[in-house]
């Protein structure tokens, strides 16, 4: 017997549709790019690294009912953007579902940004959802019934430490969300937002490991969720596909914590010893 993973057979959720997907080389976007194909769309893999991107797409292209191209893309920059939505438009033929998960971090006090940083986080992580939404919109508005997800945060709701420019973008994210669903409904457009908490990503680790003990940084952050557990990539992604097909059938301008619990209860341990001598 060949040990060759077959596809998955049956129509699928998402059989017929075409996705774009920032941040599709790896965590959730990758798990996004996965799970769509295997519920039977097409993918465009939408990323800065786009040799990590085609290698995505070709174990996609093995194993799944879907299809999958991989795109280089900054998603900062609108003329990067709008040609990676004309290249999956030729390629695929159409339009149904843009996915907006593409972000960055960096960990440092307010006071300690230049410029240039605080313009790049919010660029990548904002400025982006309004260059795709741009140019995708003629072409959701040709399927009828167009789906848009952007990927907030926890932090869309809450602070969090010595990251202030990446909570500023995901609260700015939230409000966005809300208003395409109301500008553009009319035209058969849903957008909501999806605002995990603690996942296994690149980015989680990019923020721990500033810290002298990541792993023990984690530990103590997941003393404050009930569940006592981080999510995975795959978690995420399947709230992001609920909200990609009809199975939200009528729900739009809303978002959908997956926290295990996070947000449910403020508990903080204060350090009272810096408190007072800058008092």
């Amino acid at each position: 017997m060949s040990s060759k993973k077959s596809k998955a057979t049956g129509p699928g959720r998402l059989a017929g549709r075409v996705a774009w997907v920032s941040g599709a080389t790896s965590g959730i976007g990758e798990a996004v790019a996965e799970l769509f194909a295997r519920e039977g769309a097409k993918v465009a893999l939408v990323g800065r690294r786009v040799e990590l991107g085609q290698k995505i797409a070709n174990r996609i292209n093995r194993a799944t009912p879907g299809a999958a191209i991989a795109l280089g893309c900054d998603v900062s920059k609108e003329s990067d953007v709008q040609a990676s939505i004309a290249a999956t438009v030729k390629k695929f033929g159409r339009l149904d579902l843009l996915i907006n998960n593409a972000g960055m971090v960096e960990v440092l006090d307010l006071h300690e940004y230049t410029e240039a940083q605080w313009d790049r986080v919010m660029n990548v992580n904002v400025k982006s959802m309004f260059f795709a939404f741009k140019h995708a919109f003629p072409h959701l508005r040709k399927a009828k019934r167009g789906y848009v997800v952007n990927v907030g945060s926890i932090s869309s709701f809450v602070g969090q430490a010595r990251t202030p420019v990446y909570t500023t973008s995901k609260h700015a994210i939230l409000g966005l969300t809300r208003s395409i669903a109301l500008d553009y409904a009319a035209h058969g457009v849903r957008c909501n937002c999806i605002c995990p908490g603690i996942t296994e990503t690149p980015m989680l680790w990019e923020h721990l490991n500033v810290r002298p003990d990541p792993q023990a940084a984690l530990a103590e952050r997941l003393r404050r969720v009930p569940m006592g557990v981080s999510l995975s990539p795959l978690d995420v992604a399947k709230s992001i596909l609920f909200f990609s097909c009809e199975d939200s059938a009528g729900v739009t301008g809303t978002s959908l914590t997956i926290d295990c619990g996070y947000l449910t209860a403020a508990e903080w341990t204060s350090d009272k010893t810096l408190f007072q001598e800058n008092v």
